[in-house]
């Protein structure tokens, strides 16, 4: 994945020897110290060499990432939007199952994707299901059943709820014949899965 990187971290004068993790929104640091590193409380970022260099107020961190620093400095200062991580490109369409939020549907909007409710559009790549709930997946059958060659099913969920759980999510996918592809931060407070039909099937 390319998001995780053992390493050692300079920090408020110690030298730490543990995990750096770069989420979707924060910078995460895993050994004899942790620490976290909200991406909007950087004020400054620089890659040189091997190390990223993080300007916080509280102090400076330097991580030894090695050739992943620059990738890392990129990723940070210039994050993909969450349209881009999800691989939807302008003047698609896309399907939509359950409730979005004004903000996702204004999103695919803006990058004139043609947004169909409730059932699947013809020729459409994309399908979002919404699931807050266990018992918003009871129509993933069939939807499941209509899809064809390389169209993807996002299913997208709340993290850290006991009412629909990721597993629960990858269970209900795998159950239809799909198979899981890819994880990402739909947001701060849901995630997607993205699942597909086997090589085999297409």
């Amino acid at each position: 994945m390319g998001n995780e990187s053992s390493c050692t971290l300079r920090y408020a004068g110690k030298l730490l020897s543990g995990k750096a993790l770069l989420e979707t929104s924060e910078l995460l640091f895993r050994g004899e110290t942790r620490l976290k590193i909200p991406f909007h409380s950087i004020r400054k970022i620089h890659a040189t060499g091997s190390e990223l260099h993080v300007h916080t107020k509280e102090g400076l961190a330097i991580f030894e990432l090695g050739r992943k620093a620059a990738a890392w400095h990129q990723k940070i200062s210039r994050p993909k939007s969450v349209l881009e991580k999800l691989g939807v490109q302008g003047g698609q369409s896309v399907s939509l199952y359950g409730e979005f939020s004004s903000e996702f549907r204004a999103d695919l909007k803006k990058r004139g994707a043609k947004i169909v409710h409730g059932k699947i559009a013809k020729d459409s790549p994309w399908i979002f299901l919404a699931a807050e709930e266990r018992s918003d997946l009871r129509g993933l059958p069939a939807i499941a059943r209509q899809i064809q060659g390389a169209t993807a099913l996002w299913l997208v969920y709340p993290k850290g709820q006991k009412s629909v759980t990721e597993s629960d999510i990858r269970s209900a996918g795998l159950e239809t014949g799909l198979v899981d592809v890819k994880v990402v931060g739909f947001s701060p407070t849901h995630t997607a899965l993205k699942f597909v039909l086997p090589k085999s099937r297409r």
